[in-house]
């Protein structure tokens, strides 16, 4: 996101909500396994409807772009990202937020960025800026 410190741990400039509240454990191949459901049952609606102030979300992963985008999300996580200008650029509904889905950040995905490199080239410096943006306020 290109922020520092002060700005990533500054709770009035930056809210970080997981799709699941709890580690959900390994699969066999020692992977994370799904979030649970139940907590984003429980929380996510309520803790956004707590914030109307949001302006962006940043839909990291396959769970949350589902959550977040619902039938607008593409087929697989690759078609998802790449049409992230248009999602970027949506008139969101009365107070929802703008959202940008990213990949999740994990050493899993490095072939897939490498496979991808208009992410690095075309979406993160339009992250960068707009979370310079929000967050400078």
């Amino acid at each position: 996101m290109g922020i520092g410190e002060d700005v990533f741990y500054d709770a009035d400039r930056l809210a970080i909500i997981p799709m699941g509240f709890c580690f959900p454990g390994l699969d066999a191949k020692g992977g994370d396994l799904p979030p649970r459901s139940e907590c984003r049952k429980t929380w996510h609606d309520k803790l956004f409807a707590a914030m109307p102030q949001l302006e962006l979300v940043l839909v990291i992963g396959q769970y949350a772009q589902a959550y977040h985008l619902g039938s607008r999300r593409g087929k697989t996580l690759t078609e998802t990202v790449s049409r992230w200008n248009s999602y970027l650029e949506e008139m969101p509904g009365k107070d929802q937020p703008k959202v940008l889905p990213l990949p999740h950040p994990s050493w899993r995905n490095n072939t897939w960025l490498k496979k991808n490199p208009w992410f690095d080239k075309d979406l993160v410096p339009v992250l960068r800026s707009e979370v310079a943006r929000l967050t400078s306020r």
